[in-house]
């Protein structure tokens, strides 16, 4: 069925969730897993005068350390679920179009990832990553709440 499976994650414990839903399903299909947390462009996160404060170089070396870090942790709980499990930081991406494109780079055939299940204006304003993958992907999504 699935032979290679690409599990989105930014850290939260939402998506942890998801993690663990992919984990488990890659090793019911012992599928390959490939993890990806991807770093925002810094123009996306920081406008006005907050995008002063904060240095480009500053701004790549923390967003490396946060990536670092979840991917440990993806890490660890691969180990935990008996799953091999390669890493991917894919930077100044949005996370919508960087998780499309790491599937189709590494040949991935499903991508797991966790939606908050935002409504109504909170959805208009904050936008939906889980959304535009199911409206872009070319290989199948599975969104876990």
């Amino acid at each position: 069925m699935f032979k290679h499976i690409l599990i989105a994650t930014d850290g939260s414990e939402l998506a942890q969730k998801g993690v663990d839903q992919g984990f488990a399903l890659a090793k019911a299909l012992g599928a390959k897993v490939t993890a990806v947390t991807v770093t925002e462009p810094i123009a996306a996160m920081l406008v006005g005068e907050a995008a002063i404060a904060l240095s480009l170089d500053d701004y790549d070396k923390a967003a490396s350390a946060n990536a670092t870090q979840i991917l440990a942790g993806v890490s660890a709980a691969a180990a935990k679920a008996g799953v091999a499990c390669d890493t991917l930081h894919v930077k100044d991406q949005y996370p919508a179009e960087g998780i499309i494109e790491a599937a189709k780079a590494r040949g991935c055939d499903l991508i797991v990832m966790a939606s908050h299940g935002r409504r109504g204006l909170s959805k208009l304003l904050l936008g939906s990553q889980a959304t535009r993958v199911l409206t872009h992907s070319e290989v199948p999504v599975l969104v876990c709440r």
